[in-house]
């Protein structure tokens, strides 16, 4: 409320309508002088600000405090009576019943914890591979490297049995 009352001193306030009780306030404190003041119209009779805390809150703001002070009127009569000290006090007079003895041991368990292996982090390194393989990542079975000289499988270029037989071959059909 002193913070309102604060802000209250540098509002203009225009009568609208004094039998309507309605008014507009201009706000002539700016934070940043490239923005223009606003203005909010304050309806009393209603009980409306354009501001809308009046509404939400059932409690002045500084345009209402503003206004009141304008025209001589008792801002607490704006206050909701939620905010007095008699509606507190009725809310904490009522007594709340005791509550009996009660055992607030828990019993023990009789399950077993069990751990989920979807929570636990991968290894570090090489990040293993989510995709799911189907038929077309079977291969057909090879039995494993050919011989690059006759193409067979069982043994390599160096221990091929037609080697000799190439090489000499080749090297006799380039001396011609």
């Amino acid at each position: 409320m002193v913070a309102n009352c604060r802000m209250a001193r540098s509002m203009a306030i225009e009568v609208y309508s004094q039998r309507n009780e309605t008014f507009r306030v201009l706000e002539t404190i700016s934070r940043r002088p490239y923005i223009p003041p606003r203005s909010y119209r304050v309806d009393l009779r209603n009980r409306q600000c354009d501001c809308r805390r009046l509404q939400t809150l059932h409690y002045p703001c500084a345009h209402v405090v503003a206004v009141c002070a304008k025209v001589l009127l008792n801002v607490e009569q704006f206050i909701d009576e939620v905010y007095t000290v008699k509606h507190t006090l009725r809310v904490w007079e009522n007594e709340f019943p005791v509550l009996p003895n009660l055992s607030w041991e828990v019993p023990s368990t009789t399950f077993e914890l069990v751990l989920d292996k979807g929570l636990h982090r991968n290894p570090k390194g090489r990040p293993q591979s989510s995709r799911i393989h189907n038929e077309m990542d079977i291969r057909e079975k090879s039995d494993g490297k050919l011989c690059d000289v006759c193409r067979l499988a069982g043994h390599n270029r160096s221990k091929c049995p037609l080697r000799n037989y190439h090489v000499g071959q080749s090297s006799h059909s380039g001396g011609n």
